[in-house]
């Protein structure tokens, strides 16, 4: 049932999070609006991000807020966030689409932009390797530098050294804090559904 209440603003401040929930879950206009306002860019980010392509990305943002309204029952305070179901929609939202693209696709010809569907990364592990990304962004320049030498070019510890010129022992400082920063970010942003 659909309701067109408007937002509580009393003395004007924002409604929270519970709220917002409470009002969605009733069917209330005003909470679908809030809901976009808060994190439609969280949605359109990620969904930019896997899909590759901004008017996707603007098609699965809005695929996500309709799929919330809809599904506006089924949202559940105590299995998580707002933010984290929306996220969950998210990741739905675009294996559907990539699914969808790999269903139009004709068989890869060489130099195709788009791996064959066997090749490509579950949607899931794409999100993942978002988060790492924003995660290694936020580490300085010689923990970053050492991090992905070790991982991307799989290079030892010495080999770094020998690579980037920087003392072995601080070669594996950088390493292990930045792994260790690394860990609390990820520990910060994971999202169980």
């Amino acid at each position: 049932m659909l309701t067109r209440s408007r937002r509580p603003a009393p003395g004007g401040a924002a409604a929270s999070e519970e709220e917002v929930a409470r009002a969605l879950v009733r069917g209330e206009e005003w909470a679908l609006a809030e809901l976009f306002e808060r994190w439609g860019a969280l949605v359109h980010t990620l969904s930019a991000r896997v899909l590759g392509d901004r008017q996707d990305a603007e098609d699965a943002t809005q695929q996500v807020f309709l799929a919330a309204w809809r599904g506006r029952d089924t949202y559940r305070p105590e299995r998580g966030t707002l933010p984290g179901w929306l996220v969950g929609i998210t990741r739905k939202v675009a294996a559907d689409a990539l699914a969808a693209r790999a269903r139009c696709r004709e068989p890869a010809a060489a130099g195709s932009t788009f791996p064959p569907a066997a090749a490509g990364p579950h949607p899931d592990e794409v999100l993942d390797r978002i988060l790492v990304a924003r995660a290694l962004a936020e580490l300085s320049a010689p923990q970053r530098r050492v991090l992905f030498l070790a991982f991307y070019e799989d290079l030892t510890h010495a080999e770094t050294a020998r690579r980037t010129g920087l003392p072995l022992g601080t070669v594996k400082a950088h390493a292990r804090r930045g792994l260790l920063r690394l860990r609390r970010r990820m520990d910060a942003v994971r999202y169980t559904p």
